[in-house]
């Protein structure tokens, strides 16, 4: 099965040289090229490559920028010329780092752990050829940012979800990030089967429920395994006892 890749950097010659490079790997599949933010982003979610390799300086902003952008990540290897941008890149949980000029050695060291990336989630997690409007499911990968701050983040890890503001406030790994979109909008794309609606403001993960109590209202408490707290309305206790068959 060929791995869909898309080369992403400012420079035609960078991308040539990537191109070259790519070619000793007969299960690259490069399905496109992009010079700049935008581009970029038009590209990823019109091709749905599942590795894009992303240059962090551009003209138009930075590498960040454009996983900002998109509401599923693929999986991404960050090449530049600059190695200070390294630190950011490995908090943000990329799979490699390359600095450019590019060896031969380490883009097959990087290829080698999108490979090993593919086969522990059976495939899952890199963006398919399906269209945007699908689901994410709990492998996929979403791209969370907060200031200088950045993760990428498998929608297993996520906890829960709660409106804050005109906005919502994503929990995961004991940590929340603010997202400029509402509940609604982040609803549509989840997986019903394992994000229920709690309540007005907030979206759980049936899979880090740790345990459920009667509450008052004929609602329920849900303990989760962070140790929060999450309220059920009333009106959605029915449809919670019918979801877990309780």
């Amino acid at each position: 099965m060929s791995l869909r890749t898309l080369l992403v950097d400012d420079t035609r010659l960078a991308r040539a040289e990537l191109r070259t490079l790519l070619a000793a790997h007969p299960d690259i599949e490069v399905v496109g090229e992009a010079d700049d933010v935008a581009p970029a982003i038009a590209a990823i979610e019109s091709l749905r490559p599942a590795l894009v390799l992303l240059d962090i300086q551009m003209p138009g902003g930075t590498g960040f920028d454009v996983l900002d952008g998109l509401a599923h990540a693929p999986l991404v290897v960050f090449s530049t010329a600059y190695d200070q941008h390294a630190v950011r890149a490995f908090e943000a949980n990329a799979l490699d780092y390359l600095v450019k000029p590019v060896a031969p050695d380490r883009l097959a060291a990087a290829l080698a752990r999108v490979r090993e990336r593919i086969a522990t989630t059976g495939g899952e997690g890199a963006a398919s050829t399906t269209a945007s409007a699908t689901p994410l499911g709990a492998h996929d990968q979403v791209f969370l940012r907060d200031g200088e701050r950045c993760w990428f983040v498998q929608l297993a890890e996520v906890s829960r979800i709660v409106v804050d503001g005109n906005y919502a406030r994503v929990w995961f790994r004991g940590t929340s990030v603010l997202l400029t979109r509402s509940l609604a909008a982040l609803e549509a794309r989840l997986d019903a089967a394992m994000f229920f609606r709690a309540n007005r403001n907030t979206l759980v993960n049936l899979r880090h429920v740790q345990a459920i109590d009667l509450s008052v209202g004929d609602g329920y408490d849900l303990t989760l395994k962070d140790g929060a707290t999450v309220e059920v309305s009333r009106r959605q206790a029915r449809e919670l006892r019918e979801r877990l068959a309780l």
